[in-house]
């Protein structure tokens, strides 16, 4: 890191970036410089960063947290998500809050049917797989090409419907689990989606989804 590259980052840009992302201003500084001035480029940086820090938190325990409520579409959609985090006073945070609020108006737009993929149930996994593989087959392609092909449409299928895999709809570039690592990030504990409710008017039945024991949002 250079004393010039240094020099050449301005308050206003470390005032921007740390608007933005959230995270400490000697952070921003320092993503800045890395980046040579760029924000996009500072932003993925301290992205990543996140990300490292979630994976390092991953095995601690959250035992406190919140619930929210989103009403959406007139009263049409109504849905329900625990979040957890480690301690009280992190659940008490606007940050926290605001993170939860996020995801309860995610899942209210985006319609998720489990919390992650390690929830997908065996018999909806096994559907779609052999929906996707006879699909595959049809066109006469060689069986190793069949499977690449099934590989690919069962990672777009856990982006459809599962939480954590989803691009965030306020911001499309991350999905939710880089969205929650973030937020590990900057509030030094570790977070995790537990459980969500999504009711629709007039939907023969709601979406329910409860995250399997002790899962932590560890880094692709």
């Amino acid at each position: 890191m250079s004393t010039s590259t240094t020099n050449n980052i301005s308050a206003g840009q470390v005032k921007e970036l740390r608007e933005r992302s959230g995270a400490p201003m000697m952070d921003c500084k320092n993503a800045l410089t890395e980046a040579k001035g760029d924000l996009e480029g500072a932003m993925v940086i301290l992205r990543k960063k996140g990300i490292a820090t979630a994976a390092k938190k991953a095995a601690r325990i959250t035992s406190e947290g919140s619930v929210a409520s989103y009403i959406h579409a007139g009263g049409k959609i109504g849905v329900l998500v625990e979040v957890n985090c480690e301690s009280d006073f992190v659940a008490r945070t606007d940050d926290f809050k605001d993170l939860v609020k996020d995801i309860a108006m995610h899942i209210a737009a985006s319609d998720p049917k489990f919390v992650r993929k390690e929830d997908v149930t065996p018999e909806a996994y096994e559907k779609e797989k052999d929906i996707y593989r006879a699909q595959a087959a049809s066109t006469g392609k060689p069986a190793n090409v069949v499977e690449k092909i099934v590989e690919g449409k069962m990672a777009k299928f856990y982006e459809e419907v599962c939480l954590m895999d989803q691009p965030f709809v306020k911001e499309p570039g991350i999905n939710i689990h880089q969205l929650v690592a973030s937020k590990i990030g900057k509030l030094g504990e570790n977070i995790s989606v537990r459980r969500f409710a999504r009711f629709k008017v007039g939907d023969v039945g709601e979406t329910i989804a409860v995250s399997k024991p002790a899962a932590t949002e560890k880094a692709e």
